[in-house]
């Protein structure tokens, strides 16, 4: 199911809408006075578009991102609710419209800091109370904003409160994948540096006597008592195929020294719900340094990172093999992005931690508007 859906079909969102038609069926159906400045009810047709008009900005801000660099324009179809909202009181003398304000605070405190959200919030109760006092000519005007001032408080807490504790969710997903990362890297570090170190030792012990024992076959062979014996034959051509198969050995495991980061990759992902990882490795696609796997990690986690906050990607396609002497990494998402893609702290983290090891960092869009990252490094260490 699309993300957006998830969250229109959210159960918050979905008392909102129970919320918004309750107070749509007393509004259009249930007998109510007009305020005293009016001299007679709207007619039903503008109430219906006023109220529409707020569940479309609504669905629309509630849908949207969240991250700070496009956080303009839900803000302005936020305060685009309060201003319905308040329209909605001024034309009609109804209870229950208040509970639209508190739907709007829900809002703000996601949309905006701790301190611009509380100056907002006060601007509300402030232009409520003026209402009550002069549009509805309430006996008790304090008293009505109070009570009401009071549900939106706790319902900002709470908001604000289920707010946190899902970028903390976030924040512990991440240092969790980041974790588990780091222990298949550190695991395929020791499988490594063991290999390396048994292909030196097959080397350094096995070679060096059997070496030995084929200088003294040899000797042995050359004394005429045992020129003709057979078994000593034997035993020096034993000897060299033995010597020769330890060799191929030691290379072949020399060969396939370096980090394997599959593993590594797919636990970085593994926590993460969206987007799905598409992960293809080359079987010579494998690293020679630590300082590499960290590069590469870093940059696949910078990717994973931006899909989530800033594409709202499903898919994240990433693609490390090796052509010729350098390792290629590419990474690129389903993302819907427009314009240039603007380099924040991750990004030219990303790219100085590249050109360290002599690599580097190519960013740009694909077709469809995803974030499309080419990175490269040398096969050497």
């Amino acid at each position: 199911m699309n993300e957006r859906l998830k969250v229109l079909l959210s159960p918050l969102n979905f008392a909102a809408y129970l919320a918004w038609a309750a107070i749509g069926w007393e509004l259009l159906f249930a007998r109510w006075s007009p305020p005293a400045w009016l001299s007679g009810p709207v007619s039903a047709p503008l109430l219906a578009v006023m109220h529409l008009g707020f569940l479309a900005l609504f669905l629309v801000v509630t849908s949207g991102p969240r991250e700070p660099q496009v956080r303009t324009l839900p803000r302005l179809l936020l305060l685009g609710q309060v201003a319905l909202a308040f329209g909605l009181m001024l034309v009609a003398r109804n209870s229950s419209l208040p509970i639209l304000l508190i739907l709007c605070v829900i809002q703000v405190v996601h949309l905006w800091s701790p301190r611009p959200a509380l100056a907002i919030i006060l601007a509300i109760n402030v232009a409520m109370y003026l209402v009550y006092r002069d549009a509805w000519q309430l006996q008790s005007p304090l008293i009505a904003t109070v009570m009401h001032g009071s549900f939106q408080g706790f319902a900002a807490l709470t908001a604000w409160f289920a707010f946190s504790a899902e970028k903390t969710r976030d924040a512990l997903a991440a240092a969790n994948a980041d974790l588990l990362a780091t222990r298949s890297l550190l695991a395929e570090t020791a499988r490594d540096s063991e290999r390396l170190r048994l292909s030196r030792e097959l080397h350094d012990v096995a070679g060096h006597k059997l070496t030995a024992l084929k200088l003294n076959l040899g000797a042995l062979a050359r004394d005429p008592r045992f020129a003709a014996d057979g078994q000593v034959q034997l035993c020096a051509r034993l000897a060299d195929e033995l010597l020769a198969d330890i060799r191929g050995v030691v290379q072949q495991m020399r060969q396939g020294d370096g980090l394997d980061l599959e593993d590594a990759l797919k636990a970085l992902a593994r926590p993460f719900p969206r987007p799905r990882l598409q992960l293809e490795v080359g079987a010579d696609a494998r690293v020679a340094s630590v300082a590499q796997a960290e590069a590469v990690l870093r940059a696949v986690q910078e990717g994973l990172t931006n899909a989530v906050r800033h594409s709202q990607a499903q898919n994240l396609w990433v693609v490390l093999r090796r052509e010729h002497d350098a390792l290629r990494l590419d990474i690129r998402d389903d993302g819907r992005g427009s314009g240039e893609v603007r380099a924040g702290n991750g990004l030219n983290g990303m790219r100085e931690r590249l050109e360290a090891l002599g690599g580097g960092l190519g960013v740009g869009r694909t077709g469809t508007g995803g974030v499309h990252l080419q990175a490269w490094l040398p096969v050497a260490a």
